[in-house]
């Protein structure tokens, strides 16, 4: 009976979730020929393809959807059962996602006291728009992410944040404007939705001036002073200012921790538990 190799099992997790040989090849620091004879390999053993090839990646197959699923449980047992019989912390890779504002307002604060504990930990980090991350998680690419949820009650809620208007001014000349320019992420973002529906809540004519999901965009137009944007109030930079006067309020919205497998690894269990312990506190 053959033997699966687990190096060449941890080397198709970091290929399924990349979506192409050619970026996991630098993840693993294999060269992209050496990669996908692994791969190969890896389909000989099992006697069916587990990839389909194209020129823009790979995707997995009906057998790869059911390989990555197996692979998954078994490195995180493999992981879990060498760190307790060799008395070490936590090892082995782990991929979050979070969306680019909270990477900046949190993640280097959580991941300073994460890595402190777990040193042998390797983390790969996807900074997208929460509708991009789910797919991600979906197709289980990443493992978990902090997402945006338009419900604070919800149970996976680990943080509440406000969206709050952002002006290159406190009370911008904008303001006066018949039609008010918005700088807004992209229309399936929960801001977009926010924005709009506070301007048509009290009839404020609006504007789309600029859409983006690049947060320094959205920063660079509200500092050009050329249209009001909205953030979630610890992304909001010291030079620009929170916007209350003459607007109407806008909501608040829950940031909750997602995983992509009902039965998370020890280290993504371990980094959420953490995430839930020290979130509240920043």
């Amino acid at each position: 009976m053959p033997t699966l190799d687990l190096a060449l099992l941890r080397n198709f997790t970091i290929v399924a979730r990349a979506g192409s040989i050619s970026l996991a090849s630098l993840q693993v620091g294999r060269t992209q020929s050496a990669l996908s004879m692994q791969m190969q390999r890896l389909e000989e053993l099992i006697g069916q393809p587990i990839l389909h090839r194209s020129g823009s990646g790979v995707r997995l197959t009906t057998a790869g959807h059911t390989l990555l699923a197996h692979a998954e449980s078994l490195l995180a047992r493999h992981d879990e059962i060498l760190a307790e019989m060799c008395g070490t912390g936590l090892g082995g890779s782990l991929s979050l996602g979070c969306p680019e504002d909270y990477s900046i307002a949190f993640l280097p604060d959580l991941l300073r006291g994460f890595c402190a504990l777990h040193p042998e930990v390797e983390l790969r980090m996807v900074c997208a728009p929460t509708s991009e991350l789910r797919p991600l998680l979906h197709r289980r690419q990443i493992e978990m992410a902090l997402v945006s949820v338009p419900d604070v009650t919800s149970g996976e809620v680990v943080r509440e944040e406000r969206f709050v208007w952002v002006a290159n001014k406190a009370e911008p000349a904008l303001l006066r404007h018949a039609i008010l320019p918005l700088a807004l992420s992209a229309p399936m973002t929960l801001d977009y939705r926010a924005a709009c529906d506070a301007m048509e809540a009290v009839t404020r004519r609006y504007r789309i001036a600029f859409a983006s999901n690049s947060l320094a965009g959205l920063i660079a137009i509200a500092r050009s002073g050329h249209a009001i944007s909205v953030l979630t109030r610890t992304a909001v930079p010291p030079d620009l200012h929170v916007v209350c006067a003459g607007l109407p309020p806008l909501p608040k919205i829950g940031i909750a921790l997602e995983f992509a497998d009902q039965r998370p690894s020890a280290v993504a269990r371990a980094l959420g538990d953490h995430i839930r312990v020290e979130l509240p506190k920043l």
